[in-house]
């Protein structure tokens, strides 16, 4: 196992995310216990010492099952990570209650890690107000040592990233984002790391397989990700992109099966970054999966002017492809949720306005439409 340095810790490099583990019956609800013990097992003895959990995650039900299948380990041997469930405005005023109570579910003494979970457009405002106290509740129980490092994750721009970190940004120790060879540009995850590195904070990534999208790609793309490595499989060639990238401390897989794991860990068994050559070429890839389904708009904002609604018709159309592209997903409907009724996709007149001096000539008014219908 690969491992990275974080202060005075050594980190396994592969982190094991439970947010998928296997279920029964498919029921998210429903953990299979049995065949999740076995891979928590298997992971610890390959050298896995970092896992991750959450509030929210199958339905509240990671935190109890993962806090049953670590506590039968020395303390010592590895590093928890669960977050406050910020995604979910209705807990703001609940930080202490929701704390307590997580430390109970696991049952720890204290979080290794902690995290904000999900700084976003729909709950940066309340992370900021100062009646909900999260941060100086949280910044106390580290004090105490019951959360050992404090952290955050974001699926936000990364305005609303800025916005978080010139608050909090010197008391932050690392930050979770999405980060893979696909968003590198598509979700900007480029231009957050180079934030991240301004704060001088690491990276832990999350969705590195774009939740198992990843793997599954056409069979031209297939094709081209296997020239450059044939001896390597396209999950693994995915995290020899992330291996180099020297801002990620931690990688963390959602792994659901057995079979998964064990071909995760015989990746980090060794650091084999891409080359230069390997790297613009894996873009490459995307760029072309993304032009073959997303709407070319490349926010020369001529539409804006023109919409009598005053519609931001480039920001609309970003979380349209983002959520055509993943077939569904929360990021577009969360997105919007922060964005005033007036202004959403509904708001749109369908008067072409905007279409008449789009120099993409993209059918916007027709985009709007079907986003509307995608979100019903």
């Amino acid at each position: 196992m690969v491992y990275k340095e974080f202060q005075d810790l050594k980190l396994s490099a592969l982190g094991m995310g439970a947010m998928r583990l296997p279920v029964l019956d498919g029921d998210d609800a429903k953990i299979d216990e049995e065949k999740a013990t076995e891979m928590v097992a298997y992971a610890m003895e390959q050298g896995i010492n970092y896992y991750d959990t959450a509030w929210g995650y199958h339905n509240g039900n990671s935190e109890l099952v993962m806090g049953r299948l670590l506590g039968i380990y020395p303390r010592e041997d590895y590093y928890l990570a669960s977050k406050f469930p910020g995604y979910d405005l209705s807990n703001m005023d609940k930080v202490e209650e929701i704390f307590e109570r997580q430390l109970e579910k696991c049952g720890v003494e204290y979080f290794d890690f902690y995290l904000f979970h999900n700084v976003c457009e729909m709950n940066i405002d309340a992370y900021l107000d100062e009646k909900y106290h999260i941060f100086t509740y949280l910044m106390e129980q580290k004090r105490n040592g019951r959360i050992r490092h404090l952290g955050f994750s974001a699926h936000g721009s990364c305005e609303v990233m800025r916005r978080f970190l010139e608050a909090y940004g010197e008391h932050m120790e690392f930050c979770q984002i999405q980060l893979n060879w696909l968003d590198w540009t598509f979700q900007d995850a480029k231009a957050k790391v180079e934030l991240l590195s301004e704060y001088h904070i690491p990276v832990w990534v999350m969705e590195p397989l774009r939740g198992g999208k990843l793997c599954s790609l056409s069979e031209e793309a297939e094709h081209k990700l296997k020239a450059l490595r044939p001896n390597e499989t396209i999950p693994s060639i995915a995290f020899r992109f992330l291996q180099a990238l020297g801002e990620v401390t931690m990688v963390l897989s959602g792994m659901s099966d057995f079979t998964q794991l064990k071909e995760n860990i015989q990746t980090f068994e060794t650091e084999q970054p891409l080359n230069q050559a390997e790297f613009d070429a894996v873009l490459q890839v995307a760029e072309e999966m993304l032009n073959k389904k997303i709407l070319p708009c490349t926010a020369c904002r001529y539409c804006v002017s023109h919409c009598p609604k005053g519609l931001d018709i480039p920001s609309l159309l970003e979380l349209y492809n983002e959520h055509s592209f993943s077939e569904g997903g929360f990021l577009a409907p969360m997105a919007l949720m922060a964005v005033p009724e007036e202004k959403r996709p509904s708001a749109c007149v369908g008067c072409r306005s905007c279409e008449a001096v789009c120099p993409q000539q993209i059918k916007i008014s027709e985009a709007m439409a079907d986003f509307c219908k995608r979100m019903r």
